[in-house]
């Protein structure tokens, strides 16, 4: 990853917090927490998964804002 260009440190910014996000519910193990009985969860674990799935497309569209030009008038214009 590349040090931030000023427009872009909002971005850059929500990245590394969703990338945190997604290393403390991958973390989480859910699979395993799933294998004991209900009465022992700790968290649900469906909702794990899908916070993961959450986080996982937050990440993509940060990423694909990154790579698009900023917004403002075409240079065609």
């Amino acid at each position: 990853m590349t040090v931030p260009e000023r427009e872009n440190d909002v971005l850059y910014e929500l990245k590394v917090e969703v990338e945190i996000e997604l290393t403390e519910t991958v973390a989480s193990r859910p699979e395993e927490e799933m294998a004991l009985p209900i009465s022992d969860w700790l968290f649900d674990p469906t909702d794990a998964e899908r916070e993961e799935i959450g986080e996982r497309g937050l990440l993509a569209a940060v990423e694909v804002l990154e790579d698009s030009p900023p917004p403002g008038p075409s240079a065609e214009a």
